[in-house]
């Protein structure tokens, strides 16, 4: 590729990373929706609220029914839209709960106390929507996200329309051209070869993440599956190796997230539990070979550029649980670290993990979310000491084939098509439990 041609490409790749990872505190799909009451809020007096009415997307739904809002203590939609308007910072963006108060959480579980607070399923079929109606004596305010987890497309105030925009807008729109000319040969040339002060910024997601797996090690969130798999290599059950520590590690910022920590965590395409995969399992190799920063900086590029690009192939929010995918770009990173930097082995993981993983289902965001990355890390570090014995599933079995971007591809189209009537009974059978 001319050199020009690869350096204008090469920033906008890195300007596409800047959007899809980014520090999110809690779970995207309640944060997304307290974003919406934040904004709301904006517009009206916060101390004198009568009433929030809420529609969700049903995929938002059911990642929002049983996660914990960090701070409250609290799992659910309802407490995210109270805590949103009565105490959100709407310039914080995935943040949104940062500053919150113990008197504004007070007043927020009032709120749900006294039935001031509803939450329903939307009449649309977009993946990702959110839509916060926030009433005073004399105001309402109506706030419309889509298509992402802080995308405005609509302000509304007393009928008076205060802004709109198209449900996909023209950064959303150049950040899926870059994405579509990108293959999993390109990402590796340029996670190789980038000058590293252009990247080295994706070193703030080991930061954060390994700052919320301490804290996950610190005390019981959520399962407390790391600090449980800890105590078992203690007692001999469990090996003290380095699988251990990827998964350990990896799956204690997840409880922690997922058990209300409030911590942020670098997220991937709208993802805490994306990022934290793409992130742990890369940093505790990079440990164990005691590598350089620059070096930590490339597999994590690669790691997370990974993600994004095989996320790219489905919904934003599906019936596939997307931290197996994002644990393919981890499996890209700690492919590219232990295999000193050779292309083969990460191509060969990737496939690996596409014959392996395929088709966990996403059941909603809760604690046992950590599970699921658990599973996901684990088979991401088997797919890459295969890789580097140069052994991958090969293209005669199932859905995976000679090339890894047909494999990617082919999950891509699993998930866009079929999976959605496992979305739908995935949906259905968790609406009739709450």
């Amino acid at each position: 590729m001319e050199e020009s041609k690869q350096q204008t490409q090469w920033q906008a790749l890195i300007q596409l990373i800047k959007h899809e990872v980014l520090p999110a505190l809690g779970c995207t799909e309640p944060i997304s929706l307290a974003f919406a009451s934040a904004v709301a809020c904006q517009y009206l007096d916060k101390n004198n609220i009568k009433k929030i009415e809420a529609y969700v997307s049903p995929n938002l739904m059911k990642n929002g029914m049983g996660v914990t809002v960090p701070g409250t203590g609290m799992v659910g939609l309802p407490i995210a839209a109270a805590i949103g308007a009565i105490g959100g910072d709407a310039d914080a963006g995935l943040e949104v709960l940062k500053n919150i108060t113990s008197a504004q959480i007070i007043q927020a579980k009032e709120m749900l106390t006294n039935g001031k607070v509803r939450v329903q399923i939307a009449d649309n079929h977009k993946a990702i929507y959110a839509e916060s109606n926030v009433y005073t004596e004399t105001d309402h305010v109506k706030v419309c996200i889509e298509n992402t987890h802080t995308h405005l497309i609509l302000i509304e105030k007393n009928g008076e329309l205060l802004y709109q925009t198209d449900s996909v807008n023209q950064a959303l729109s150049h950040d899926d051209l870059i994405i579509k000319q990108m293959s999993v040969r390109l990402i590796y040339e340029f996670a190789s070869y980038a000058n590293f002060d252009d990247i080295k910024f994706i070193l703030e997601a080991a930061k954060l993440n390994d700052a919320l797996s301490e804290e996950g090690l610190k005390q019981a969130y959520g399962l407390s599956i790391a600090t449980t798999l800890r105590e078992h290599t203690k007692n001999g059950l469990m090996a003290d190796d380095l699988l251990s520590k990827v998964i350990i590690r990896t799956t204690a910022a997840s409880d922690a997230r997922m058990g209300g920590a409030t911590l942020p965590a670098m997220s991937n395409s709208g993802s805490g539990n994306q990022g934290i995969t793409a992130t742990m399992p890369v940093v505790v190799v990079a440990e164990h070979l005691n590598v350089t920063q620059e070096q930590l900086a490339r597999a994590l590029i690669l790691s997370h550029t990974i993600a994004i690009y095989i996320h790219s192939k489905y919904p934003p929010l599906s019936a596939l649980c997307a931290a197996s995918t994002a644990a393919m770009g981890a499996a890209a990173g700690m492919a590219w670290l232990l295999g000193k930097g050779e292309y083969e082995p990460v191509d060969m993981a990737i496939c690996s993990m596409i014959g392996d993983l395929s088709g966990i289902i996403c059941d909603g965001a809760s604690n046992s979310c950590a599970m699921k990355v658990s599973t996901s890390v684990s088979s991401a570090y088997k797919a890459v000491l295969m890789a580097l014995s140069r052994i991958r599933v090969t293209g005669k079995e199932g859905i995976v084939c000679d090339s890894v971007e047909t494999s990617i591809n082919n999950l891509g189209a699993i998930v866009s098509n079929s999976m959605k009537a496992t979305d739908t009974q995935i949906i259905h059978i968790m609406s009739h439990k709450a």
